[in-house]
This record gives structure tokens, sequence and C-alpha cells, in this order.
């Protein structure tokens, strides 16, 4: 198949041999969480530092992730998401992933607010998480995780020789990379330094770090431009419109099509097979969309994998009218060479 999805077979295949046992869903986005290549490159300098990186888990995690989806600890599990039930996918990121520090005992403070000390006691920011890993960080000290999973497409203007990163687009056109980094970076980094912080800090921050989740997704006849600070063998995927669909799979008739549902976007699908639909079926789905739509394309079961279908890759299937769109979008982003 075409393109960058070839990578993008590569995690795939890598990731369901890694946990061929894990079926429940939340179980396995919050493997997918923990063992997922970093988005971005660690080591670029234009991040100066400021990654954080989960490592590979180590046999104690990958113990503990098999035996959660088994009773009574699937249960605790599930009493953690049901306590603040959410549709957005950045706040059950951040629940799994709460949950994981939680019981490796590096958790200080989660989701801790920030606000000036005026009247209107307005919001200033939020700690997404405070952590102290005496295992990595040897002083012990307080680290500040921004914590963000992110989906974005790339659409290179034809007009500029390099969009940078605000090439990458969301899917629904409100966000790109580049303006989520500089956020992350140029203010939520900051937030320890500021004097109302100190009021409700448990000790000082040593470090102030972004960890980012996620996937990119190319055209076919796109390139990541290779000093833009992305990791090279991070998650990605493709886009296309519907007619690009139909040319892309048109003679791989033992292929199955899902709709992910926005909680399931995180981790390679394991479906039943009674969620897939063929190649026609879905042209016909996509010929009624008017916003993006992330589609796992499926290999059929194998005889160990208990009649559910199995991504190999994925893509988002995209309106008539998203490209025009999406090249006005980043033609109109700011000029900035900060993450090129």
């Amino acid at each position: 198949m075409p393109g960058a999805a070839g990578v993008a077979m590569l995690h795939q295949e890598r990731f369901h041999r890694r946990w061929p046992s894990l079926r429940d869903p939340h179980v396995r986005t919050l493997a997918w969480l923990l063992d997922a290549p970093d988005l971005l490159a660690r080591d670029a300098p234009c991040w100066a530092g400021r990654v954080a990186t989960l490592g590979v888990p180590s046999p104690e995690v990958v113990a503990w992730l098999d035996a959660l989806q088994q009773a009574p600890a699937l249960a605790d599990l599930q009493a953690e998401l049901q306590r603040q039930p959410t549709a957005r996918l950045g706040r059950y990121a951040e629940q799994l992933l709460g949950f994981y520090l939680r019981w490796r005992g590096q958790l200080v403070a989660a989701n801790l607010q920030v606000r000036d000390d005026g009247p209107g006691r307005v919001t200033l920011g939020e700690f997404d998480f405070l952590v102290r890993r005496p295992d990595v960080n040897a002083d012990a000290g307080l680290e500040h995780w921004e914590f963000a999973t992110k989906f974005y497409l790339l659409q290179h203007d034809p007009a500029q020789h390099d969009g940078g990163a605000d090439a990458f687009v969301g899917p629904n056109l409100a966000d790109s990379l580049g303006r989520k980094m500089r956020k992350i970076m140029t203010q939520q980094l900051m937030l320890s330094r500021h004097r109302a912080a100190g009021q409700v800090l448990p000790a000082p921050v040593s470090s102030a770090q972004a960890l980012v989740r996620g996937w990119l997704f190319y055209a076919d006849d796109m390139r990541l431009a290779p000093a833009m600070g992305i990791a090279d063998d991070h998650c990605r995927g493709f886009w296309a419109d519907a007619m690009g669909w139909q040319a892309r799979y048109a003679l791989a008739p033992e292929l199955h099509f899902v709709l992910l549902r926005r909680l399931e976007w995180l981790a390679p699908a394991r479906v039943p097979m009674a969620r897939t639909v063929p190649l026609d079926r879905l042209m016909v789905e996509l010929a009624a969309i008017d916003e993006p739509v992330l589609v796992a394309v499926c290999r059929a079961p194998q005889a160990d994998e208990q009649g559910d279908a199995i991504e190999i890759e994925r893509g988002f299937a995209v309106p008539p009218d998203w490209q025009q769109r999406a090249v006005r979008q980043v033609r109109h982003a700011p000029v900035t060479t900060a993450l090129r």
C-alpha cells in the first residue's frame, strides 16, 4: 500500500505482537499511552530539552497491564473512569495516565489549578501532572508534565516551500501542531514561575516538560520535513477523500473497515468483526460525511484472535472541500521559525 502507511503498518503490527492478550479497550489504550513511540524528537534543538519520555515499559508494568483486564483490577480501572465520565479524548487519556501514575506511587497532583489572588480569582493555568520519580530523577525533584494527545494531518500549501509545524493541522482545522507546541512551550510550561503557583505547589518544580502522544497523517505524495522536531518513528497514517479511499483499496477485497469512535482513536483497533464493513459500504458512509472521520483498516481475525478484526493501518477520510480549507489555514498561520 502506498505512501507513509507502510510505516504505519509496522507500528500496528508491533503493538499487536507486543500486547496480543489485551482485549479490553481501556487497558489497550493505557498500554498504548505507555508504550507508543514519542511524537516529538526529544533531542531536537527546537524543544530545548523540554520533551518528556516514558521509556520502555518494565516487565513489572507489562505484567500489571496484563493483570489489569482481569477482575478485580479491571473493576478499579472502570470505577476510576466512571468517577468523571468524559467524551473528550484528552481528558480520557489523562484519566488513564493518572491511574497508572497512582499505581506507580509517582503522582503528586493532577489537574492542579492556579488562580490569581484578585477579587475574581481568575484561573491562570493548570498543572496537568506533578510527579516525583526517584528511579528516574536522582534528586527526586518535582516534575511538571504538560500532557497532550494529538492528531494532525500534514497539509503543505503549494504556494509555500515549507509550512513548518503549522502545516500539520487538526482534522477540524481548529488547531495545528505549531500552535499547540508554541502554547505549551511559551505558556503552559512556564506556569510554575508565576508567583501565584507557589501558593498551591506542594514543593518547588525542578523540571517542566511536555509529554506528547499522538498520530500524524500524510497524503501519499507528502513527506516529513527533516528538521521539524518530530520523532522518526512516530505513529503515522494517511488521509484522503472518498475517491482516494476507493482507489487505494479497490483491489483489496480481503480488508475490512471500521469508523472509530473518538475514544478509540489512540490505540490500534481490535474490534468484533460485526463492527466492520466492506469497502462498498464504507463508500456509502463516506459519501455522507461533512467532517473528517478516522477509519481503521483491518484484516480478518486469525485463529487465536477470538473473532476480532485487527487494525493494520489507519487513515482520515476527509470531505471534498477539506483540503482547500486546510490550505487557507496554513497560508494564514503566523510566520515563525521556532518549530521548523
